[in-house]
């Protein structure tokens, strides 16, 4: 492995401006492309297999009139007054003229008016999904009853979801990521270079997605997911590989060998680092959502272009940039000691003063109460994990200000939370007859079911084949009252006989969602981890340090889900992330996190314990290994966290909950996992097995290949002498 990427990145280097322009023009023709065919993202979750689904389906085909997008309008007179029929009626009327709507129910004849009278709610029936209405039918919604006197009017329902859009917020993160990689390198050419090299694979990847959405059905978050990762990883991976160029470069390596040294060494750590997060995300479609799926494989798509990008066009990059690599007084010191015929390193006992030799030596030296501390604070931390309830997002924890929200405010204000958790139940019978007897026996069965507040009259279709019965909660949609309400109702129609019946409705899907994540988890959990810990033995070959690093995993991922469900579940310092509502976490976020964070947690994993590994194999004692591999690649792992943690923090000033409690789950994961896991806990406890961290049986080393990612062989090769001037033609 080490001397294949040690070719290609004397090539890339030696022909720089062919590779440079090859990729120029790739990511030109996959801008146009973009262009060319992008499509509209959805918001829309379907879950094959599920009743939820299944009812949903039935709809389409019996009663296609019933089964587009709703959207609702409320609305409520001055305080101590009561609405009139004359209030309501303009509203009904405008809304029933907007495109695309096929009935717009006046709330006097369908009895949806408050006790009090005060509030009246008008439900808008439209004939195509909520996902197919246009932004200027929404428009047109949004503008029934605006002109309303004296009474106040929202518009909320499924038509009026929110569109995840990238921001200006996400821009934070590169410019904190910007300023972290000048600190790191002490040189501005260096940090743009990287900085510049991760954007292009990250534009590359964005493009070539926004291009096949118009023949793949896209969600919204995908696109924000796959630009989160891609800019994290794409900085980190070519931060990785800069900072060994340039320690090769202050060793007096030529500049083309360094760049092939760089990408042998550490280009075979981002390889097999990409390829843990690579497995983690294109795992994520053995749970069988098919929005999670795309998600997913869309993120692991953009990983893998940046792995590529890291291996090809950054050494063509550092062809160009060459010795301005350095810092100014780096290079003066270099020219100083050429002239002087002293030998061009960086000189060791400086380098064994910086900080991750000290803190190396520091974490040896206390490594049984690090260890105890580290175990039992993470353990405290994700206390709160099993207080965890998850369900899809509704319009009660989007931002205060939006439409959606005020509209599910004013709704819960005069007729309570229920009514923002409309269920349908569908009844489906060979004929007329049968479906109304069951129909009547479905009312009745539901009527006394806990949970309940109310049964609406049903509709029928034109054959009457098939009734649909809008049923109310007494709790909101993510309540767990609701959830058992949902559970009990499907219990008791279960016996009526005559007729299919199925609940579905946003509120039933969500409950289907998280009962099938919660099925799929173990599953995902054992391939994810099973077919990484397989890698990491490949890489490593040992026993033990593939099982440590899961272990470390799992103490990262017990802790962000704790500090998660503090701040989004409970509410504490939620003002500090600009969340309005505290509720239950978005129910794919558990699987959706441990996929990213596995494949991050085990980035760290590689870029730390491989070069104690590559010491190690060179002849260092494991405890010397060990306290060199924090000391060589400490600083760069502590920037990589530190960068990966802006760019993630940028998501979390995002209006949508989802995003925002991503992007704080994942910032949070990664400083956990790299600050105290990887850089405290996993040096403690290398120390601890000593060269028994390094034992693999003697059958599993004939039978695995040796990778050689230490570049074992590389330090076979002769070292060629710096020339006096760095520039190659190419």
């Amino acid at each position: 492995m080490a001397t294949l990427l040690h070719r290609l990145g004397r090539f890339s280097f030696r022909r720089r401006g062919r590779v440079v322009a090859l990729w120029l023009l790739l990511l030109a023709l996959l801008g146009g492309a973009a262009a060319a065919f992008s499509g509209q993202t959805t918001d829309q979750f379907e879950m094959p297999g599920t009743e939820s689904q299944r009812a949903m389906d039935s709809l389409k085909k019996e009663f296609p009139q019933a089964s587009g997008g709703t959207g609702s309008i409320v609305i409520a007179a001055p305080k101590g007054e009561k609405l009139t029929p004359a209030d309501v009626a303009p509203v009904v009327e405008q809304a029933a003229r907007v495109d695309g709507v096929t009935a717009a129910v006046d709330p006097f004849k369908a009895r949806s008016v408050s006790p009090d009278g005060r509030y009246a709610l008008v439900q808008v029936q439209f004939d195509t999904g909520a996902q197919e209405v246009t932004d200027a039918q929404r428009a047109d919604f949004e503008k029934a009853g605006a002109d309303a006197k004296g009474v106040q009017v929202e518009h909320g329902g499924e038509v009026m979801t929110n569109k995840v859009e990238v921001g200006s917020t996400e821009i934070l993160g590169v410019l904190v990521a910007a300023v972290v990689l000048v600190i790191t390198f002490g040189s501005l050419v260096a940090a743009g270079m990287t900085l510049l090299n991760a954007l292009i694979g990250v534009g590359a990847g964005m493009a070539g997605l926004y291009a096949l959405s118009g023949a793949i059905e896209l969600t919204s978050t995908a696109p924000i997911l796959a630009l989160m990762l891609g800019l994290a990883v794409g900085i980190d991976y070519s931060l990785f590989i800069t900072s060994r160029y340039r320690n090769f470069l202050t060793e007096g390596v030529e500049p083309e060998e360094a760049a092939g040294r760089a990408a042998g060494t550490a280009g075979s750590a981002v390889v097999f680092a990409g390829a843990t997060v690579v497995i983690a995300l294109a795992g994520l479609s053995v749970v069988g959502i098919p929005f999670l799926t795309v998600m997913g494989l869309a993120a692991a798509g953009t990983v893998a272009l940046a792995v590529l990008v890291a291996l090809t066009l950054l050494p063509a990059i550092l062809g160009f940039v060459g010795q301005r690599v350095l810092p100014r007084k780096q290079r003066d010191a270099k020219q100083d000691k050429q002239r002087d015929g002293e030998e061009p390193g960086d000189g060791g006992s400086a380098a064994k003063e910086a900080f991750g030799f000290r803190w190396g030596r520091t974490v040896l030296r206390a490594r049984i109460p690090l260890l105890l501390v580290g175990v039992v604070g993470l353990g405290a931390v994700a206390l709160p994990t099993q207080d965890m309830r998850l369900a899809l997002p509704d319009a009660g924890t989007a931002a205060s200000d939006s439409p959606a929200r005020k509209a599910y405010d004013l709704t819960s204000e005069g007729f309570g939370e229920g009514f923002n958790g409309r269920l349908l139940a569908v009844v489906s019978g060979d004929d007329a007859k049968s479906t109304g007897a069951a129909v009547k026996q479905v009312a009745a069965e539901i009527k006394k079911t806990d949970g309940v507040l109310t049964v609406a009259p049903p509709q029928l279709n034109k054959e009457g084949t098939t009734a649909l019965l809008a049923v109310i909660p007494k709790e909101g949609p993510t309540a767990s009252a609701t959830e058992d309400a949902v559970n009990d109702i499907r219990e008791h129609v279960a016996a009526v006989k005559g007729a299919e019946v199925s609940l579905t409705g946003m509120t039933a899907l969500g409950i289907d969602v998280s009962e099938q994540l919660a099925d799929a988890l173990p599953v995902y959990l054992l391939l994810v981890v099973g077919l990484s810990i397989l890698l990491l033995m490949l890489v490593f070959r040992s026993i033990l340090v593939p099982i440590k690093a899961a272990l470390g995993f799992l103490l990262t991922v017990g802790a962000t889900f704790g500090i998660t469900v503090a701040v989004f579940q409970q509410g504490h310092l939620a003002d500090l992330v600009g969340l309005d509502t505290s509720g239950p976490l978005v129910s794919f976020l558990p699987i959706l996190l441990i996929g990213i964070l596995f494949g991050l947690a085990m980035d760290y994993e590689v870029f730390l314990v491989s070069r104690m590994r590559e010491d190690y194999v060179h002849g260092a004692e494991a405890s010397q290994a060990t306290v060199n591999g924090l000391g060589h690649n400490g600083r760069v792992v502590t920037a990589a966290a530190l960068i990966m943690t802006s760019v993630f923090g940028g998501f979390v000033f995002m209006e949508d909950p989802i995003i925002k409690s991503i992007g704080f789950a994942l910032a949070v994961g990664v400083l956990v996992d790299a600050f105290v896991v990887r850089m405290t806990l996993v040096p403690a406890a290398m120390s601890l097995l000593g060269r028994a961290a390094w034992w693999l049986p003697r059958p599993l080393q004939r039978a695995l290949p040796n990778l050689d990612i230490e570049g074992e062989k590389l330090q076979e090769r002769p070292v060629p002498a710096q020339r006096e001037r760095e520039d190659v033609r190419v």
